[in-house]
């Protein structure tokens, strides 16, 4: 067991804490993490993600410019649009698990002990 967890990076001393923090530091921004939640289930392009988040078109392409430098999001160009996705799964689920943890401080029983796993996401 000690084993598969040093190979995998989850051990103390690993490599990969620092760039976790990285990761994490990039997800503490509110527009970052609402950009995650419309890219969960498909690709947008700039203007559908900020009608979607209610942030300025140019605000939106910073934040994913950002994120793409994090290899967060990935884009796809189709003639003059860019669409974004997200770059793995690893991302959704980060931010799922932010959100779960965020809903434990509201009260006794959060909204994803009550539902099934698959509602949840």
């Amino acid at each position: 067991m000690n084993e598969d967890k040093q190979m995998c990076g989850l051990a103390v001393d690993s490599q990969y804490v620092e760039l976790a923090v990285e990761v994490f530091s990039m997800l503490a921004d509110a527009t970052r993490v609402r950009i995650i939640l419309a890219l969960r289930d498909k690709e947008l392009s700039v203007n559908e993600l900020a009608e979607t988040v209610g942030k300025s078109p140019a605000a939106v392409s910073q934040h994913l410019a950002k994120l793409r430098m994090a290899r967060i999001v990935a884009a796809r160009q189709d003639g003059t649009r860019v669409f974004y996705r997200l770059a793995n799964e690893h991302a959704r689920q980060l931010v799922a698990d932010a959100i779960f943890q965020a809903e434990h401080a509201l009260g006794d029983a959060p909204r994803h002990h009550r539902i099934r796993p698959a509602e949840a996401s």
